[in-house]
C-alpha cells in the first residue's frame, strides 16, 4: 500500500533531503527513510508538500494530465483591483507561456498563520493584501510571476491545499502520515478512487 506524507514545509527549507550546507532541509524534518516530494515549493515558499514512497503515486500527483488544483495564500504588496483579479482569472501572459486561468480572489489574513522568520519586508506607505490562488499547472515560480505581472509583488507565499488534502490542523514544521491504496487510479485524501 501507498504512503502519503503531508509536510507544512516551513520558509527556508529546501525540497531535498540531502543537504546542501547553506539551509534546512527535509531530512531536518522528516525523520522516515524512503519518502520523496511529489512537487517542490521553492525553499522561499512555505506550506503543504506531499511526499510518498510510491513513484507512481509521486507521479500521478504531479503530472499535469491529472491537475490536481492546488491552493495559494499569497501576500501581496498593494491591494489589488478588480481589473487585476480579472486578469488572473482570465490567464496570465508571462515571457515564456501563459498562465492558465486562475481561481482568484482577496482574503483576509489567514486565520491562526504562523510568523515567517524572518519576517516579510514592510514598507511604511505601501499597504499589503491576502489573495486565495487556485492553479491547475505548477510552472517555476508561476504564482510569484503571476502576482507581479498583473502589478502586485508577491511577498509571502504559503501553498495550502493540493487536491483535497490540506494545511487544516498541521502546525508549521509538523507532518502526519495519509494513507492512499496502492494502484489508486485518483488521488483522494479519504482512500477513494
Amino acid at each position: 500500500m501507498s504512503r502519503l506524507l503531508l509536510f507544512n514545509k516551513p520558509y527556508g527549507v529546501i525540497c531535498q533531503f540531502s543537504r546542501d550546507g547553506r539551509h534546512s532541509t527535509l531530512a531536518d524534518y522528516i525523520p522516515v527513510p524512503g519518502f520523496y516530494p511529489a512537487g517542490r515549493l521553492d525553499t522561499d515558499s512555505e506550506g503543504l508538500l506531499l511526499l510518498t514512497d510510491d513513484g507512481a503515486l509521486q507521479h500521478r500527483i504531479t503530472d499535469p494530465r491529472h491537475k490536481l488544483p492546488k491552493t495559494y495564500w499569497v501576500q501581496v504588496e498593494g491591494v489589488p483591483d478588480e481589473q487585476a483579479l480579472t486578469q488572473l482569472r482570465r490567464g496570465v501572459k508571462l515571457p515564456d507561456f501563459v498562465a492558465l486561468p486562475a481561481e482568484a480572489r482577496l482574503i483576509d489574513e489567514p486565520a491562526g498563520l504562523w510568523a515567517r522568520n524572518p519576517p516579510i519586508r514592510e514598507r511604511r506607505n505601501i499597504p499589503t493584501s491576502w489573495l486565495e490562488l487556485t492553479i491547475r499547472e505548477g510552472k517555476n515560480r508561476q504564482v510569484r510571476r503571476m502576482t507581479a505581472a498583473v502589478g502586485y509583488p508577491t511577498l509571502r507565499l504559503i501553498r495550502f491545499r493540493i487536491g483535497d488534502w490540506t494545511l487544516e490542523g498541521l502546525e508549521v514544521g509538523a507532518w502526519r502520515e495519509a494513507v492512499v491504496p496502492a494502484g489508486a487510479s485518483a488521488v483522494r485524501p479519504n482512500g477513494g478512487v
